[in-house]
């Protein structure tokens, strides 16, 4: 391994460029990489991500409100991410994974957020409805089967659990890990509403 005091400061301000890890962070990865930036990289996102789960607790009390419109005024998006500070809420590279969740709640249409969201009574008409439709089978085999259509309904539902329209093989909740490991900092998808033109209202529906 190389020392850090090795490290080229032009490789050390690629690296930083293009993860916004701190200085010395990008020195140690490389480091460990032998200069190779792209092996750095992938050693800083790959800590990065296992650490992101450890900032989920860190309050959040900075961020943004973002908006966007599709389909010439036909649908629109008003979405509120928050973050730890309002250094980050002013970075580019958070502004543009914002700007990413209003595309992809524009076109997923998701209902919510997450399935902590999602309103008791509606999971147990689901349920209901999925043992009826697995009605006669053993109890074990009935329950396996109503948890993973279940699972199925989360995923069309909620926000985290959809495949992000841009990789539909990574979810939104993985993006959102990325991102917090790319940053440095817990972020958090606290709201959104999606507004198409003509829908009923709640207390039409």
């Amino acid at each position: 391994m190389k020392a850090t005091t090795d490290i080229n400061p032009q490789l050390v301000k690629q690296l930083r460029e293009k993860t916004n890890a701190g200085m010395m962070d990008c020195k140690r990865a490389l480091a460990e990489a032998e200069g190779d930036l792209a092996k750095a990289e992938t050693i800083l996102r790959t800590k990065g991500i296992a650490s992101a789960s450890k900032k989920a607790s860190r309050a959040t009390k900075e961020g943004i409100v973002a908006s966007y419109i599709h389909l010439q005024g036909k649908v629109g998006v008003l979405v509120e991410v928050n973050c730890e500070t309002d250094f980050v809420a002013k970075n580019e590279n958070f502004r543009g994974f914002v700007k990413d969740i209003t595309l992809h709640i524009a076109a997923a249409h998701p209902l919510y957020v997450s399935r902590e969201d999602v309103p008791g009574k509606l999971i147990e008409a689901e349920r209901e409805i999925y043992k009826a439709q697995v009605k006669g089978k053993p109890a074990n085999v009935t329950e396996k089967i109503v948890d993973g259509k279940l699972d199925k309904f989360y995923s069309t539902v909620c926000l985290l659990e959809q495949g992000f329209i841009k990789n539909p093989d990574v979810t939104i909740k993985d993006l959102l890990k990325g991102k917090i490991a790319e940053l440095g900092e817990n972020i958090v998808i606290r709201r959104f509403t999606r507004y198409l033109v003509g829908e009923p209202l709640p207390a039409e529906a």
